[in-house]
């Protein structure tokens, strides 16, 4: 799809300096989009369907796909997903992506999995504007009844998990028709 708009010459490319995020407004379906993995991210479509579509996610949408949250991440929330890449998971170290794959951990992998979502629709400048009105950081509580940390670093935003592990946001304001996801480097670890 988004190959037919750049032939036909519909497509304006911004880059919003901010908070690096590439922006495509996409004249025939009126929608503006972030592009995520090489692929347009779509307002109109859920989590699940956008994050399908990026490359840079395959390990998480495999993890999802194999905790059972395919469902719930296509519902209606709304949702704030902070979305490690598979670069994050390679990070982890070696093994550990393949031991809470097996389908005997199927709730250490759901709990890992819902530490990274927040029940509500986030903006990257809510949570900016939060940690500030704090004092530089404050938490909020994840699906899974972990805690998340929120604080500015150098401009960034960095989202702290439990074991004081930093994940900076790297994509942010990825709006879904049910949610927002934010783009992390690190993948977090709930205790």
């Amino acid at each position: 799809m988004f190959n037919r708009f750049m032939k036909s010459g519909l497509v304006a490319l911004s880059v919003s300096l901010g908070m690096g995020l590439a922006t495509v407004p996409l004249t025939n379906a009126q929608e503006m989009s972030v592009m995520v993995g090489g692929a347009p991210m779509l307002p109109s479509q859920n989590i699940i369907e956008n994050a399908v579509n990026s490359r840079d996610h395959t390990t998480l949408v495999a993890a999802v796909q194999a905790a059972g949250l395919v469902d719930t991440l296509s519902g209606p929330g709304p949702f704030t997903v902070f979305a490690p890449t598979n670069r994050a998971f390679g990070q982890l170290p070696a093994g550990t992506v393949e031991t809470l794959l097996e389908p005997g951990n199927i709730e250490m992998l759901q709990k890992v999995l819902t530490a990274h979502v927040l029940a509500g629709k986030y903006s990257a400048a809510d949570l900016v504007e939060r940690a500030e009105a704090a004092g530089g950081a404050f938490a909020l509580t994840t699906v899974s009844g972990d805690t998340l940390g929120f604080q500015i670093i150098g401009g960034a935003l960095y989202v702290i998990d439990e074991n004081r592990g930093a994940a900076r946001v790297t994509i942010a304001d990825v709006n879904q028709s049910n949610g927002v996801i934010h783009v992390v480097n690190s993948v977090l670890v709930p205790n």
